[in-house]
């Protein structure tokens, strides 16, 4: 890895963080396999009284589903460490949409977060139309977004994501879903989730932090590493999912820190321990 990134002042700084706000897809796990490093740097914050807060753009599952995942792959991550973008989406949608029917194109976990927290959901005319990472998605589906969007329905996404990384590639996300609507529709999303300011408003809410307390981790440019970026936070990349050197290389958005994996950051702070 590119030694520029690993000078004392920098390690200082790292380890003087009190939040870690880790993405999972790509960063500390690919599908069923823990990425190495990622438990223990887990159980390093632990045992140095640092917090960390598990944030994913995917928005298929819902928090208890994560924490299933997570205790089943040695995290052992209580319900509270859990966000995601569905989430953020559910606190928009109560705080500065409230009342509002809403068309959801989702998994039947996130429809599950939806209703149990008050989203008024309908097949017919709502006022806004939301879709997510929807691995249910149909055509059905998409001719009645296309149909509720060209009648004047807001046009929501969880998140911005195209592509989501797994151990044999990639999967098309919500942000792949979202352009076909796009071409179809000529109308533009809000995109919710990561990189967007209601991401980092909520974890700031939720922890009682300051912005200069935060480092967030995570294996995307666009969307993990932009959030800091974009909104004065600590940004590590992780080279262990969507990002390649070459990536990075071409991009306008340049992190804080790049890693080979997140075992790098951990044998940082091991240092200090």
């Amino acid at each position: 890895m590119e030694k520029e990134f690993l000078t004392l002042k920098n390690h200082s700084e790292l380890k003087n963080k009190k939040l870690f706000v880790l993405d999972m897809d790509g960063t500390i796990y690919l599908e069923e396999t823990v990425i190495p490093g990622a438990v223990e740097f887990i159980n390093t914050l632990r045992e140095q009284g640092k917090d960390y807060l598990f944030f994913t753009n995917n928005s298929s599952k819902d928090g208890t589903m994560y924490v299933e995942k997570l205790n089943r792959l040695g995290f052992y991550a209580p319900p509270e460490k859990i966000m995601t973008s569905g989430d953020v989406t559910i606190n928009f949608l109560k705080t500065l949409r409230p009342g509002k029917t809403v068309y959801l194109s989702g998994t039947p976990a996130l429809e599950k977060s939806f209703r149990e927290n008050g989203i008024p959901l309908t097949d017919e005319n709502p006022d806004i139309v939301v879709i997510g990472f929807d691995l249910t998605l149909t055509y059905e589906k998409i001719d009645k977004m296309c149909h509720y969007i060209r009648n004047g329905a807001e046009f929501i996404a969880t998140h911005p994501d195209v592509n989501c990384p797994v151990e044999k590639g990639f999967l098309p996300d919500c942000g792949a879903m979202c352009a076909m609507i796009e071409a179809s529709t000529g109308k533009s999303p809000k995109y919710l989730g990561k990189p967007q300011p209601e991401t980092i408003e909520a974890i700031l809410r939720v922890t009682g932090l300051h912005k200069e307390d935060i480092a967030v981790v995570g294996d995307r440019l666009a969307t993990d590493i932009a959030l800091g970026v974009y909104h004065g936070v600590t940004s590590i990349l992780m080279l262990t999912g969507a990002t390649s050197k070459e990536d990075l290389a071409a991009s306008s958005i340049k992190p804080s820190y790049v890693f080979d994996s997140i075992m790098d950051l951990y044998k940082i702070l091991k240092e200090g321990a």
